[in-house]
């Protein structure tokens, strides 16, 4: 009796298939369990995080790779002469509550002064 050579490739076929679903089915559960554990509390050390660190720290950590490692700007602008397009006041609502894509709360309401002063000083 002669087998039929496809036979294994079906079955090889159909086992990866059923692993792909149950692969996708076990990451949906998984995701849906690292959202409830973010919560809100991610957020709040970030930023206790951030408020512990200088300016060019924070900058390394959350701010170049949308800004680039010379202020030529990424996927955000560029931050170059950033002093004389916007006042001191103007950089730390952006750095504190965000505008267009970019986040807010990368830097917090007590870091904000300074860290607008090192923008400024920074890339001119």
């Amino acid at each position: 009796m002669k087998r039929n050579p496809i036979i294994p490739y079906i079955l090889i076929m159909v086992f990866g298939i059923v692993l792909v679903f149950a692969l996708s089915f076990k990451g949906l559960g998984d995701a849906k369990e690292m959202a409830k554990d973010k919560g809100g509390k991610q957020t709040e050390a970030t930023t206790q995080t951030a408020s512990a660190q200088t300016p060019d720290q924070i900058y390394k950590q959350t701010c170049i790779a949308c800004h680039g490692d010379q202020y030529q700007g990424v996927v955000g602008p560029s931050l170059k002469g950033i002093g004389q397009k916007l006042s001191k006041a103007q950089i730390e609502d952006i750095v504190t509550h965000g505008k267009g894509n970019m986040p807010p709360n990368q830097v917090s309401a007590e870091m904000a002064p300074k860290m607008a002063d090192w923008l400024i000083s920074a890339t001119k």
